[in-house]
């Protein structure tokens, strides 16, 4: 099932989507639901709203994709973990970037890097993502997987990971790299007001049958930049799942971006760095694609 939050006046409303090929509907399960649950929350109780939905949202109006304003599908949304250097080529670009500790340069990392993007940074699929002039000059994109938790737990193993995610999204991991590099610890250059567009949908499990197949790419003003499987992950999830979980507690709703391929704006010479008025696109197969523009 593909869910998604969407505008209604200030209101956020819970859709499904059906359809393909650019004749997606969306229709408007709010009344389904309880008072006041978001997709978060219809996650959170899946084995409750779940059969209800899949019951009786077919019998609801639907309304074209495109006459709707996609708000981030977890909204308002929980937190946010992220891996870095999780793609070999992306780290071998990262390494001879400069952006990197010296001494880690190119080598692979033995366990998941891991940080956090602030719930602030959180943005829609195609809202616009601001270029925070004054603050950076090195605005950089990275297309992701998002792995969306369903069943929290803490000490989850590898082997029981699977039955703790409900579903997949789209993640844009957008850094300032001037901040990431003068920080050292990640958080700040990772965390500014709308740098982490999410979406356009939240998916099922259920509806991705081999996610090592799905493709991760990015484009920018048309001209493709990324473009790798998730089998290429050196962490595959189910150890991003252990890993994350070994002494803290998941929740329903938490998101695990998983990592972004070689092809970011670092990784060329002389870097591309993003400026106002680019269109970045993100895609994962299956997912949907986000269409930011920076201001």
């Amino acid at each position: 099932m593909r869910l998604v939050t969407f505008a209604a006046g200030s209101e956020n409303r819970v859709g499904v989507v059906d359809g393909a090929d650019g004749a997606e509907l969306v229709r408007d399960v709010t009344p389904l639901l309880p008072a006041g649950a978001g997709v978060r929350q219809v996650i959170e109780r899946w084995a409750e709203l779940g059969p209800v939905l899949a019951e009786h949202a077919g019998a609801l109006p639907g309304v074209p994709l495109g006459e709707v304003e996609l708000r981030a599908p977890l909204a308002p949304p929980r937190d946010v973990f992220c891996v870095g250097k999780n793609y070999r080529a992306h780290v071998a670009e990262f390494g001879r970037s400069g952006y990197d500790r010296p001494d880690r340069s190119e080598a692979l990392p033995e366990h998941p890097v891991v940080f956090t993007k602030a719930t602030t940074a959180v943005t829609g699929p195609h809202a616009d993502v601001e270029a925070h002039r004054g603050v950076t000059a090195e605005l950089d994109y990275e297309a992701e997987l998002g792995v969306i938790i369903g069943r929290g737990g803490r000490g989850i193993t590898r082997e029981a990971a699977w039955d703790h995610v409900w579903g997949y999204t789209v993640v844009d991991d957008v850094t300032a790299r001037d901040l990431q590099r003068r920080h050292s610890q990640w958080v700040i250059g990772k965390s500014l007001d709308t740098h982490c567009p999410l979406g356009p949908y939240a998916v099922s499990a259920d509806e991705i049958p081999d996610v090592a197949a799905l493709l991760v790419e990015s484009r920018v003003n048309g001209e493709p930049r990324q473009s790798a499987p998730v089998k290429d992950l050196i962490f595959d999830i189910p150890e991003l799942v252990a890993t994350l979980s070994a002494g803290m507690t998941l929740l329903p709703g938490d998101v695990i971006a998983t990592g972004t391929p070689a092809g970011v704006g670092i990784g060329f010479d002389p870097p591309r760095f993003l400026a106002p008025g680019d269109v970045v696109e993100v895609s994962v197969t299956g997912l949907g694609r986000q269409r930011n523009r920076i201001v």
